[in-house]
């Protein structure tokens, strides 16, 4: 584990100003002063999470005075970070944080965040998902992102993915490897993998969750917190949300600064892949869409394949609450 506090944003000020979203908070009727000023938030690698990272400066008007990001250990994801209690707060995936829960994970998903980042690419010789029957299929380990997000895909259309695919695990390196080598015939890659493919020409992309139904219908990643930090500090729950959900819009409102951002923070090393990623990743979706439609959809994916054996009701009755998000949705009206 690896934890590290970003102080190294030169522009933060300057950017919060421009976008009119980062300012001392007014305190709410029914708020009080924060019960702890320090939360600790999942740093994982991929940049489709941006807000998180984009809202520290927003989380110290918050009144927050220490802010972690915590690395979690390669193969760990969100879940896996509250369970150990290394982190409060994540962003991730939807069917990441709905297996999580079946898991038994002490986590409550708070709201949806954006809509849309993943892609899948294929070889030359794949039409559509029904034609990934069969074939090698290049993730990282089972239980990430890619394999989940996949898993309910082809459920979809039918296929059974634990018996009708070819998963290959590797690295996370070495996976979009696989696939640029030829050794794996599908690849599903989230920013800025797939900038960097289509940069390369590489590969055909046949679903765009941002764009293509019934995905861009849905939120892609979502906001889980820790069920005791959130029992017992909910003023500060709050403030992290807001402050996350402030940073989305930021991102969309400010793309070139908020990349500039993730870049000096560390989080990523290439600017024209960040900017692409603000600029198609539509961040300004959360006020719109319905979260528990999105746990939903995709615990009932999961279910009927049997990689989770909560169903969807139980799922959203045990790990969400999303009355802050909608607090949040009405106070915040853009």
């Amino acid at each position: 584990m690896i934890t590290k506090t970003r102080r190294r944003f030169l522009t933060a000020l300057s950017l919060a100003g421009t976008a009119g979203l980062v300012r001392p908070r007014r305190i709410f009727a029914a708020e009080n002063t924060l019960e702890t000023t320090t939360v600790r938030i999942a740093d994982l690698p991929g940049i489709c999470i941006a807000p998180q990272y984009v809202a520290e400066e927003i989380l110290r008007t918050e009144g927050f005075t220490d802010v972690r990001y915590v690395r979690l250990a390669p193969g760990s994801n969100t879940p896996e970070g509250i369970a150990s209690g290394e982190v409060d707060f994540g962003i991730n995936f939807a069917s990441v944080l709905v297996t999580g829960l079946d898991h038994g994970v002490e986590m409550t998903v708070l709201g949806g965040l954006h809509v849309g980042c993943f892609e899948l690419f294929v070889n030359e010789e794949s039409r559509s998902l029904t034609e990934l029957k069969g074939k090698r299929v290049g993730i990282t380990y089972f239980g990430s992102p890619a394999h989940l997000f996949l898993a309910a895909m082809a459920a979809h259309v039918g296929i059974d993915p634990s018996k009708d695919l070819r998963w290959v695990t590797s690295e996370k390196r070495v996976a979009m490897e696989l696939f640029t080598s030829g050794k794996v015939d599908a690849f599903l890659g989230f920013p800025p993998e797939p900038q960097e493919l289509r940069a390369q020409h590489i590969g055909r992309v046949i679903v765009n969750s941002a764009i293509d139904r019934p995905w861009s219908q849905y939120f892609c990643c979502m906001v889980a917190g820790n069920r005791a930090f959130i029992h017992k500090y909910p003023v500060a729950t709050k403030a992290v949300l807001r402050a996350i959900v402030k940073a989305a819009d930021l991102c969309t409102a400010e793309p070139a600064r908020a990349a500039q951002r993730l870049v000096d923070g560390g989080f990523t090393p290439r600017y024209d892949y960040a900017l692409q990623t603000l600029n198609e990743v539509p961040y300004d979706k959360w006020r719109e869409y319905d979260p528990e439609d999105t746990i939903r959809f995709y615990a009932l994916r999961l279910y009927e394949v049997g990689m989770i054996r909560s169903n969807p009701q139980k799922i959203i009755a045990e790990g969400t609450d999303f009355r802050l998000f909608n607090e949040l949705r009405r106070e915040l009206k853009a």
